[in-house]
């Protein structure tokens, strides 16, 4: 099954939500450094949803931020 990434932004908070699924409260949350907040499966510890703080701010700054991100790629046969 393919998983695909939701993104939305919350223009009254100013937070770009990255999203694998919808949040959830068993979710535990991680502080990733530089105002990107991770939430993670209580199971696996895999990245489920990524909350990217003052993103509007970075967009007129103009700073270059990375998401630790890994994608699996699979070729169409």
């Amino acid at each position: 099954m393919e998983t695909k990434l939701t993104f939305k932004y919350d223009r009254e908070a100013d937070i770009l939500h990255i999203d694998k699924c919808a949040p959830y409260a068993e979710q535990e949350s991680e502080e990733l450094g530089d105002d990107v907040v991770a939430r993670l499966n209580p199971s696996t510890g895999e990245i489920e949803n990524l909350e990217v703080m003052f993103f509007s701010t970075r967009l007129l700054r103009g700073d270059l931020f990375q998401l630790p991100v890994t994608a699996n790629l699979r070729l169409a046969t």
